[in-house]
This record gives structure tokens, C-alpha cells and sequence, in this order.
């Protein structure tokens, strides 16, 4: 079994195939992106300009592929794999999906007289590039035993889960324990760095100690670096930890500490740090606790503004407090009171941002407000804020011009320090 089609040259997929190509094998790939294939196709390898073309001109096709609703488009679409499919040919999804859907697309592939493996893998981008991947397989003995060579070209064990669907669900199952185990290092990291302990000291009693982990050892230098580039994606392990809700739901599965993991996630995603790292996660306790977990002469690989935030708050904070500098960011207000007599609501005035204190932040405006009034604060496009809800509970009058102590609601941890770091950098250039 030589002739090897490969659907799916992202993180993972690219240096798979690479090591396909090192290995002999003739290789046709397909990519939903072009232009990813061009550093493979100058190794050797031959660009398929559908699944479909892939597939036939292959006795085996593996497939790669971030989400379902990607795997449904490369197997079911017009020119998919399903289309052309030949018989005896053999499909390994590497792919992290639900297992519903791996054995969906076993059914399917079946039905052409064609094998299907759901064989996703451990590892993250370092492994794939080193070959040293485990493969977790689901479906037919006999048809592992058959590609269990061409797997090992990319990886160091074959691991046999059961029937069609098994592999899927040991890889939500696994990488449920790498998110939270993700999670509980920096957590950990967090409260060492809360009481004053070095990250770097810290870091060597985790791998010393009760705490080790394989995510401590492959994400301690990345923090200590404070290099957020991709080994394997936030975003993609909050798809999987998803995935795994889903799963442990179906399965009448108690999984309160996965669904905790997950809101983190889902909080880091919101943040925008969805295509960095899964070690990223480290922005959200710095944000909380107002401090870095590590390193903080180490420069972001992705610059935060956020960070700016933290390292600068104090000393923006006096500053603003001086009384020395005056902040003045002009500012869009929509007005509504609770209905009673004499209420209103939709009108849109004029205001200045003047402060932020602990409870809020301070508007001024020429018009007249009441107490206990709501009102929406449009941000300057500039600033990235979305339009933030506030309740008015002190006014202050000086001539024609009004000053409001309006308290936040449901402002966001992170959106908070997104609001203090722009706050900052005005007053920064104030002075």
C-alpha cells in the first residue's frame, strides 16, 4: 500500500504528510486553503484539486479536519470522498469529531465496499513533526493491522479502541483530561504567582513533585517565554471539550469538572485568544488577579493590550488621581429609565468619559439625568468596546455641566481591564 492521499494540511495535518513523504510514499493531497500545499508538493508530493481526484488516485486517503461540519463538506460534498470512492479502498479520519458522526461516515464509506478507521491522535504539533504521534483507533482489527505501517510513518503506537466510533471517543475522553489539566497548571501557577513565588521555581517543583503532568512539561517553557504560538489551538480544544459535553450528556456521564474547564475556555475564546495557544488561558488569571503568572520581562509572542493594562494600572492610576491630567474621551449615551410618569427612552446625548473607579467609571454631559437612570455608553470606534450598560448613582452638578457616578452592569473580567487599558493609554497621551 503505497499511494496515499492526505485531506487536511493545517497544524497537524502538514508535517503528517511530510513524514509520509519522507518515508516513500507517493502522496496526492487536497487542502480546503490554498496554497498549503506547495511546501509538501515541493518534497514530492502531487496537489489534487478535490477529495474526490484524491481519492482515486489513492488506496488509502487519511483525513485531517478541524470540526464536523468541515468533515461532512470534504465526505459528502459534490466532489467528496463518498463521491468516488472505489472498493476496497480504505479511510482513516484523524480528525477530533463525535463519535455519532465516525460512525456515520463508517456506515457510509461501507456502503461503497470501502473500509473506514476513525483513528485520531495524541500529540500535539511538536509530535507531529517528530513522528511521534499515538494513534487511537476505532473499527476493524484486520483493517488496523493493514495500515499499521503507514501509521507508524507518522507516529510511535497504534493503539486498537474497539469498533467503528471507539477512537472518537477515547480522544474527546483524553482530551478532556489535557484541557483540565491545562487549566489546573495555571491556576496553580496563578496562586504561586499571587503569593510571590518565581514561575520558573515553581514550574520545577510541579515536574518534581505530585503534579506532573505531560501539559506541564510541554507548556512550562511556552509560558515561561510567554510564547503563545500554536502547538495545538484554544479554540480547537474548546471544540473538543464541546464535543466531549456533548458526549458525556448523551452518555448520562456526570462531568462537572469538564463543563467548569469549558466556561474557562469559553471565557478565553471571547477574549479573542482562540487562535493561540491553549496556554493562553494563562491572559484570563492574569487579567483576574491583576498580575503576570510568569516571566514579566518576557515579551508577549502576540503583544496583549491587555497586558498593558495590568503593568500599567498603578501608575495610570495615581496619575489619573493627581488630579495633574484631565481625561477627555468624548462619548455617546443612550438614556433609558424604568416606565413611570414622565419616563423616557432611545434618546442618545453627548458625554465625556472621565474616570474609572472601582465600581464604575465617571461621565460628565450637559444633560440632565436622574439617579437610578440607565444609560448606554458608546465607546470611540477606536477603543474595540462594546456598548457597555450603566446605572446612575451619584451626580455631582458644577455650572451647566453634570457629573455621573454610573456603576457597570454585567461588565466582564476582561472586558473591565480592556476598559482600564484604554482609559490608560489616554492618559498617557494627555500627558
Amino acid at each position: 500500500m503505497n499511494k496515499i492521499g492526505f485531506i487536511g494540511l493545517g497544524v497537524m495535518g502538514a508535517p503528517m504528510a511530510a513524514n509520509l513523504l519522507r518515508k516513500g510514499y507517493q502522496v496526492t493531497l487536497y487542502n480546503r486553503t490554498a496554497g498549503k500545499a506547495d511546501e509538501l508538493v515541493k518534497l514530492g508530493a502531487d496537489e489534487a484539486s478535490t477529495p474526490a481526484a484524491v481519492t482515486r488516485a489513492s488506496e488509502l486517503v487519511i483525513t485531517m479536519i478541524s470540526n464536523d461540519d468541515a468533515i461532512r463538506e470534504v465526505y459528502y460534498g459534490e466532489n467528496g470522498i463518498l463521491s468516488s470512492i472505489m472498493p476496497g479502498t480504505i479511510i482513516v479520519d484523524s480528525s477530533t469529531i463525535s463519535p455519532s458522526l465516525a460512525r456515520d461516515l463508517a456506515r457510509d464509506v461501507t456502503a461503497k465496499f470501502a473500509d473506514f478507521l476513525d483513528a485520531p491522535v495524541t500529540g500535539s504539533k511538536p509530535a507531529a513533526e517528530g513522528g511521534t504521534l499515538v494513534f487511537m483507533v476505532g473499527g476493524d482489527k484486520a483493517v488496523v493491522d493493514k495500515v499499521e505501517d503507514v501509521l507508524l510513518a507518522m507516529g510511535r503506537k497504534v493503539i486498537p479502541m474497539g469498533p467503528n466510533g471507539s477512537g472518537s471517543t477515547a480522544k474527546l475522553a483524553h482530551n478532556t483530561i489535557v484541557g483540565i489539566n491545562t487549566a489546573a497548571l495555571v491556576e496553580g501557577m496563578a496562586i504561586a504567582a499571587s503569593g510571590g513565588i518565581d514561575a520558573a521555581a515553581f514550574l520545577e517543583l510541579v515536574q518534581s513533585g505530585g503534579a506532573a503532568s505531560k501539559m506541564a512539561e510541554l507548556k512550562a517553557p511556552k509560558l515561561l517565554n510567554r510564547d503563545f504560538t500554536v502547538q495545538f489551538s484554544l479554540e480547537l480544544m474548546l471544540k473538543d471539550l464541546r464535543l466531549s459535553s456533548v458526549l458525556s450528556d448523551n452518555l448520562k456521564t456526570p462531568t462537572p469538572i469538564l463543563e467548569t474547564v469549558k466556561s474557562l475556555f469559553q471565557m478565553a475564546d471571547s477574549m479573542g485568544l482562540g487562535e493561540l495557544d491553549l496556554s493562553a488561558l494563562a491572559h484570563c488569571y492574569e487579567q483576574w488577579i491583576n498580575k503576570r503568572i510568569t516571566n514579566s520581562g518576557a515579551q508577549d509572542s502576540i503583544p496583549s493590550a491587555l497586558d498593558a493594562a495590568a503593568d500599567s494600572k498603578a501608575d495610570s492610576s495615581d496619575r489619573r488621581r493627581s488630579g495633574r491630567l484631565s481625561l477627555d474621551v468624548p462619548l455617546k449615551l443612550s438614556v433609558y429609565q424604568w416606565e413611570q410618569e414622565g419616563s423616557f427612552s432611545g434618546q442618545l446625548i453627548e458625554g465625556t468619559l472621565c474616570d474609572l473607579s472601582e465600581s464604575g467609571i465617571q461621565i460628565s454631559s450637559k444633560s440632565p439625568l436622574e439617579k437610578d437612570m440607565f444609560v448606554v455608553i458608546h465607546f470611540p470606534q477606536d477603543s474595540d468596546l462594546p456598548p457597555v450598560t450603566g446605572r446612575i448613582i451619584r451626580i455631582e452638578a458644577s455650572g451647566e455641566t453634570f457629573r455621573y457616578g454610573c456603576m457597570l452592569a454585567g461588565l466582564a473580567p476582561y472586558q473591565r481591564l480592556q476598559l482600564e487599558a484604554y482609559i490608560n493609554k489616554q492618559t498617557i497621551s494627555a500627558g
